[in-house]
């Protein structure tokens, strides 16, 4: 399948031209409950800015003293196939000021 769609593709060399890449960054808040945490909302998108502001919005709707972090993953993969593990890195944490502003920090490779 992901063969046929590669040859489809309008953005494609054509046939057999493989070496197409596609970056995803993906977003998640952890909400700290107890002596544990929870998965909050998440979502992904191609784009880093638009991660960080997804990111950034659902920090800032959750609610008062909820003790909350996010993180975003960069993941690069093959057009047509499901990031690796491989790939996959965290490149930004992110944790709410008691002023309600989200704070990044860039995690060092």
């Amino acid at each position: 399948m992901a063969s046929s769609a590669k040859e489809d593709c309008l953005y494609c060399d054509g046939p057999g031209q493989g070496g197409v890449l596609g970056e995803l960054f993906e977003w998640e808040v952890r909400i700290s409950i107890g002596d544990g945490d929870e998965l909050g909302p998440c979502g992904s998108s191609p784009f880093q800015a638009t991660s960080m502001d997804a990111l950034r919005t659902a920090m800032r709707g959750m609610p008062d003293g909820a003790c909350v972090r996010g993180r975003i993953v960069h993941s690069v993969c093959d057009f047509g196939a499901a990031p690796d593990d491989r790939s996959r890195r965290e490149i930004f944490r992110a944790s709410l000021d008691p002023a309600g502003m989200v704070r990044f920090e860039r995690v060092a490779e």
